[in-house]
């Protein structure tokens, strides 16, 4: 059996303002209908003796990730969650001892969800090889063929043959170069990029972390057996895993085990790491643009301009970014990408919510939307899915005004429950207990006018809730 493990945690935040920190790129459809986790997990479908997905993330994003998957009509093995961010090596061994619950030795597929693969089959063909070497001991990378000198990516320098295959024992791995080291490595033919992409038996990279990374074992051993399953998660303990070293598969294993081969992918990947990458990638016009939404240029060339909300008007430019968001814009020549995680850095250290959350922020439930905001009032359009209901609550600081605009609501208010059609209103005061719920069979929508003297969203005693907050 092979068993993908999907690696869905990361913050993305050189794809801000798109990217946010509680709704990161790997959730977001960035190339097509599908989120790039969904595309991660279809671009499997089809490939034989394939197990159910475990995927890693953080809690923030755990409703998320198991609506997406549903969605799609996935039942996950498990949906891991971290309490702390360890990097790749705890989670892969958390993964294995997961794995090795529900098959003596299954083949793991280590796949971060953030890369796009235009060629599928390639994928599936390098897959095949891969879960052969695996199956003989092997631990093995993907390396992807160079199709320009990067200096983004690490590079890994090919070794001889392995059985006179396509595969190659791994000679070095090499950190991100200089431009003119890395066109060096193109010319030679000798390199290829660091995917990040593994595929090795459980019990065999155990084993090569209990040889080089001992700790780690121990501690990621501890945390999945004190874990606990809630709801369609599984907690990795927190005690346990936070005592966890930090480190990466490839320096904690990849680059000192012998056992560690290289397969060749020319599968048209990509690492989606910033907007460039979102232009190389994209489908461009006679003048090669990347244009997405409502969008006027004149004498523009190589620009990515995409707008969510309103119209973006461009005149003269050449080689930019312009990325529009219902709460913020960003411009920047397209060479200088990598940069915009800075002003992410920027906006943390000022403590803005654009760093964190879009106007639109998603919940178990369904979502809202902040509409307008001033001093001692909000309003805030809710969405509610179908069958769906909020926990049962009640605020300190703010009463709320709720007027349904589409659907059915029932609104439990302290002892009274009360039904609400489209046009009818309610009216929450200060301090009430109360919850609203969706019975109908269409989103339930509403518009809620927030007054008081303090309206932040950690105003909330939650004394039920379906989904474990």
């Amino acid at each position: 059996m092979v068993i993908p493990v999907i690696l869905a945690g990361g913050s993305g935040t050189r794809l801000w303002p798109l990217s946010r920190e509680l709704h990161p790129k790997q959730l977001i459809g960035l190339i097509n209908e599908y989120t790039m986790l969904q595309n991660t997990v279809l671009r499997l479908s089809g490939f034989e003796a394939m197990g159910r997905p475990i995927v890693i993330c953080n809690e923030n994003h755990r409703f998320m990730v198991a609506e997406q998957l549903r969605s799609i009509g996935i039942d996950p093995l498990a949906i891991m969650l971290e309490p702390v961010g360890r990097n790749t090596a705890p989670a892969l061994a958390a993964a294995a001892f997961k794995a090795l619950e529900v098959d003596e030795n299954p083949t793991l597929l280590v796949l971060p969800a953030d890369h796009t693969i235009t060629h599928t089959e390639k994928l599936h063909d390098a897959m095949r090889e891969g879960r052969d070497l695996a199956e003989a001991g092997r631990l093995i990378t993907f390396g992807i063929v160079p199709e320009s000198a990067e200096t983004g990516y690490g590079y890994i320098r090919k070794g001889a043959s392995v059985n006179g295959g396509s595969a190659v024992v791994i000679d070095r791995f090499v950190e991100k170069p200089d431009l003119e080291t890395a066109e060096s490595y193109v010319a030679s033919g000798e390199y290829c990029w660091n995917s990040g992409m593994f595929m090795f038996g459980c019990r065999e990279v155990l084993g090569e972390l209990e040889r080089f990374a001992p700790e780690i074992v121990a501690t990621c051993r501890e945390a999945v057996e004190k874990g606990a399953s809630d709801l369609d998660f599984f907690r990795l303990d927190n005690e346990a895993f936070s005592a966890c070293p930090e480190d990466s598969i490839d320096y904690a294993v990849m680059e000192k085990t012998d056992k560690g081969v290289m397969i060749s992918l020319a599968a048209g990947w990509n690492d989606v790491g910033s907007w460039d990458a979102i232009w190389q990638i994209g489908n461009k016009d006679e003048n090669g643009n990347v244009v997405k939404g409502d969008v006027v240029t004149h004498d523009v060339s190589s620009s990515l301009l995409q707008g969510e909300s309103r119209m973006i008007a461009a005149v003269g430019i050449e080689d930019m970014i312009i990325v529009e968001t219902k709460d913020a814009v960003l411009v920047a020549p397209r060479n200088r990408g990598q940069d915009v995680k800075k002003i992410v850095s920027q906006l943390k250290a000022d403590t803005r919510s654009e760093a964190q959350l879009h106007t639109v922020v998603y919940r178990p439930w369904g979502s809202y939307e902040g509409i307008d905001m001033a001093d001692r009032f909000q309003v805030k359009r809710i969405t509610v899915k179908p069958g769906a209901e909020l926990s049962l609550q009640k605020h300190f600081h703010r009463a709320e005004h709720w007027v349904v605009v589409r659907g059915t609501a029932i609104v439990t208010r302290d002892d009274e429950k009360i039904l609400l059609k489209e046009d009818e209103s309610t009216y929450i005061s200060l301090g009430t207990v109360h919850r609203l719920e969706n019975p109908g069979k269409i989103p339930l929508e509403l518009i809620e006018v927030q007054s008081g003297s303090y309206l932040g969203e950690d105003d909330i005693v939650r004394l039920e809730d379906n989904y474990g907050r």
